[in-house]
């Protein structure tokens, strides 16, 4: 493992960023002491999925009833209240 003083990472941060591609860590020191590691950033392999809230709610339903019963008394009482008040 690596080590740079914090004053070495400032000044010089392409070198330590080079340096990150062949170190998985470098150590950040100050006054001789450990204050920091900085670890490479390895991409994930594949990106996550997109939520989907129609697959969502069958996930719901199948696991603990019926879900969509809030969204009706929601709906109902903010049909009665609206949220936002009218502007004349």
């Amino acid at each position: 493992m690596k080590t740079i003083t914090i004053r070495d990472l400032r000044q010089r941060w392409p070198e330590a960023e080079s340096l990150l591609k062949t170190e998985r860590e470098i150590l950040v020191t100050r006054d001789s002491k450990p204050v920091a590691r900085l670890l490479r950033y390895d991409e994930p392999e594949r990106p996550r999925t997109k939520f989907d809230p129609d697959a969502h709610a069958r996930w719901q339903e199948k696991m603990g009833g019926n879900v969509r019963l809030v969204d009706k008394y929601l709906t109902a009482d903010r049909e009665e209240r609206p949220i936002w008040p009218k502007h004349k």
